[in-house]
């Protein structure tokens, strides 16, 4: 079984950490394989020194349901510890958090995604960091969706928020850990930086293969299963359909009143879809884009996950979707994300330029063979940053 880097820190000899002050970057995820919560082993191993708590978007009880809503500063009602909000009035961590403690660590569960922000949240504590003079410690844990696949366009900089801050392709294959590496590296920040590895985790490996139990980092983030998926389907947020919010199945369902199933079918025939089945369906979301309406769709079904390739797949069916249902088919309108005049879709995708090929109609192949050199480049310099064989 995997051995995050929580357990090493809790069963091994981490002397530099004895009798500093600590702060915490979790959420209610981030929890030992016994699945009690960290800050419990923390303050047992390391009596007296937890001074502080920190939580990324959704709140550290990962009870924000969507974007930009806001979680306040609080106590802890199970330790009495402050917590900090860094998805609040700001994003950004404060030099008076930053007081609070000599050593911040980060244990957060990622999904692999460029655009999920608790990614960003650890960015910008780095840059803290590196201001204050303080050290960060990333307790390090499994990519969900593996440490292989990589896929999708760079993030260009006219582009960056708080859905892409760095130049990351959409499905990146890092861990956490290796994330910090890169970012606090290519991009400059210099922090006093730590990664404290697991052991046991292979870059093959899906989290169903780690031992470790999933307990889910945000409301619509489930299973591993939604994960698997999420690096594609997480483009519907840009658009007027549904991604499944608001269904027990959020990311794997995606569809919209208006979808007639068979003719998208026709259009998506010739494309290249390897490791998944779309298989339709009839789903009424309870909440969210067409709440209580009734939404022809379909579920993803990930049939080998090894040659599932997330972004190319959603991206074929947006723009078979797109052409099919001319009349019908919108874009979300800002705000989104705390931005208030770009397109919520561009945002997501990086590139205003991938948006507008699609809309075109230039064949998928076309259009990922476009980023390769970019690719190629990425995981070069990628290699200087990975911990895991």
């Amino acid at each position: 079984m995997v051995q995050t880097g929580l357990e090493r820190l809790l069963y091994s000899d981490f002397k530099q950490i004895k009798n500093q002050k600590l702060g915490l970057l979790s959420n209610q995820a981030s929890t030992a394989s016994d699945l009690v919560h960290g800050r419990f082993h923390l303050e047992r191993e390391f009596p007296g020194q937890l001074q502080c708590l920190l939580s990324p978007q959704h709140g550290f009880f990962a009870e924000k349901q969507d974007n930009m809503i806001e979680s306040a500063h609080q106590l802890d009602p199970l330790t009495g510890l402050k917590v900090y909000s860094l998805y609040g009035e700001s994003r950004k961590p404060s030099r008076e958090m930053f007081d609070q403690f000599d050593v911040l660590l980060i244990d957060i569960v990622d999904v692999g995604t460029r655009v999920y922000t608790f990614l960003y949240s650890m960015g910008y504590c780095l840059e803290m960091a590196a201001m204050t003079g303080k050290k960060v410690i990333i307790l390090d844990r499994p990519n969900p969706i593996g440490g292989k696949g990589v896929e999708g366009n760079l993030l260009e900089p006219e582009w960056t928020s708080f859905v892409g801050l760095y130049p990351l392709p959409m499905r990146h294959g890092m861990t956490f850990g290796e994330l910090a590496l890169y970012i606090n590296d290519v991009c400059g920040i210099a922090a006093d930086l730590e990664i404290i590895e697991m052991t046991g985790w292979k870059r093959s490996m899906l989290f169903r293969d780690s031992g470790l139990p999933w307990v889910f980092p945000s409301p619509n983030m489930p299973t591993p299963e939604t994960a698997l998926v999420y690096p594609g389907q997480v483009i519907w947020e840009g658009t007027t359909v549904s991604e499944g919010r608001g269904t027990t199945l959020p990311f794997e369902l995606v569809g919209a009143p208006y979808w007639n199933l068979p003719a998208i079918q026709k259009r998506l025939k010739n494309s290249y879809l390897p490791g998944c089945y779309l298989r339709p369906v009839v789903f009424e979301p309870t909440s969210g884009k067409y709440g209580g309406e009734t939404c022809n769709g379909f579920h993803l079904h990930i049939t080998d996950a090894a040659t599932f390739r997330p972004y190319k797949t959603s991206l074929a069916l947006w723009q078979a979707v797109m052409h099919t249902h001319q009349e019908e088919f919108g874009y979300k309108h800002p705000p989104y994300e705390y931005e208030f005049v770009r397109l919520p879709m561009d945002l997501i995708l990086g590139s205003q330029r991938i948006r507008k090929d699609v809309e075109k109609g230039k064949p998928i192949d076309e259009i990922e063979s476009e980023w390769q050199g970019d690719l190629a480049t990425f995981l070069d310099i990628r290699d200087n940053y990975l911990i895991y064989s």
